[in-house]
């Protein structure tokens, strides 16, 4: 293993504890990065990055997700990069900013360097890196395996964003929105330009609620048919089957192997679907980490060979199936500031647009979508 060149205690934290990292490149996004390594790390360990949602911190998404859980049972790393609020007031990852989602640029090039430092210090396997987050960070993934996709074996993508698809604010809340939606061409030609990779390509799980109003699930849908482009896929998916009464539905590629999948998560709203009734579950219900009988982290950890089908099953025992429908117990500062958008937007029909633009502009403000 290379000599370290950051702060790393010389022992793997206990207790899911997260250790910073205190150099690891430029840094031109001026994110935080923070690692968990299991107590038993054999030579190429794998790698996850999770990349945590607005108004969330890296400590904050590792103990609800689960991640850190998982991987010291599981034993392979996870690293957990972290915005600040001098970037983002409501510590959102920049996903629709032009400096910050190009290759070797901003955030998108902090966290390449935080991935590559590892590969270097730790003795993470290259071949065996993925990427999941949620909401704003789920967009940022979508950014990091278009931009990077040489480096990613899947990415997960829970309540998130196409890639390229919003350069301003207003266009980042008609996307959110499921308004306005680029053509598939488009979708898929902005994906090919973000790198000069011509495969193979990672492969991708999209993750939606169907009673989400903060990210609707409409972009689940579009996120499939931008990444559908690389992987030569079919318009309608291969097969489409009920998981404990939520939809998945699989694309195949040539070879026959799982390429895209989606699973629609029947009444949940915007967060991670977990699975917290059982002894062995993994995550803990809270805000924007929902209860749903289904445990997106152990599924999606499974589909890359990091955790077990006896994980599956013992996560998801006895399980609170299918949820009904239930709106969440209390609407997010994001979603709070949505509805007074469109609602001041709905009253300002026959303003000009710079006023509304401007309406928009002041709601995504508060709620930390923009600078």
């Amino acid at each position: 293993m290379a000599a370290k060149e950051t702060t790393l205690l010389d022992k793997p934290p206990q207790n899911h504890r997260l250790v910073e990292i205190g150099r690891f490149g430029s840094n031109p996004g001026s994110l935080k990065a923070w690692l968990y390594l299991p107590s038993i790390m054999a030579p190429g360990t794998p790698l996850v990055v999770a990349l945590h949602g607005c108004t969330q911190t890296a400590e904050g998404y590792a103990a609800g997700s689960g991640w850190s859980q998982l991987a010291e049972r599981r034993g392979f790393a996870v690293l957990y990069p972290e915005q600040q609020r001098s970037n983002n007031a409501n510590l959102c990852f920049n996903w629709f900013e032009p400096d910050d989602i190009s290759r070797d640029a901003g955030e998108a090039l902090s966290i390449r360097q935080m991935i590559g430092h590892l590969v270097q210090s730790q003795g993470i396997d290259p071949t065996r890196i993925f990427i999941t987050g949620l909401s704003a960070g789920g967009a940022m993934a979508n950014v990091m395996l278009s931009t990077y996709p040489e480096i990613f074996a899947g990415g997960a993508i829970i309540g998130g964003l196409p890639y390229g698809v919003a350069g301003t604010v207003a266009e980042a809340f008609q996307r959110m929105q499921g308004r306005n939606p680029p053509t598939v061409p488009r979708l898929q030609s902005v994906l090919k330009r973000a790198s000069n990779h011509r495969g193979p390509w990672p492969r991708i799980s999209i993750w939606h609620g169907t009673h989400d109003q903060t990210v609707r699930a409409r972009n689940a849908e579009q996120i499939a048919q931008q990444w559908s482009g690389v992987h030569s896929l079919a318009i309608e998916p291969t097969r489409s089957e009920l998981i404990h009464g939520h939809r998945r539905k699989v694309w195949l590629d040539a070879k026959g192997m799982e390429a895209v999948e989606i699973y629609l998560v029947k009444g949940m709203g915007h967060g991670v679907p977990l699975a917290t009734s059982s002894d062995r579950a993994i995550g803990r219900a809270g805000p924007h980490m929902l209860e749903a009988g289904i445990s997106s982290t152990v599924r999606i950890a499974h589909a890359w060979n990091l955790a077990t089908e006896a994980d599956v099953e013992e996560a998801e025992a006895a399980g609170n199936f299918a949820r009904r429908g239930e709106p969440d117990a209390a609407p997010s500062t994001i979603e709070r500031a949505l509805r007074y958008a469109r609602s001041r937007a709905n009253t300002a029909s026959d303003a000009a647009d710079g006023k509304i633009a401007k309406v928009i502009n002041d709601a995504l403000r508060a709620a930390g979508l923009m600078r």
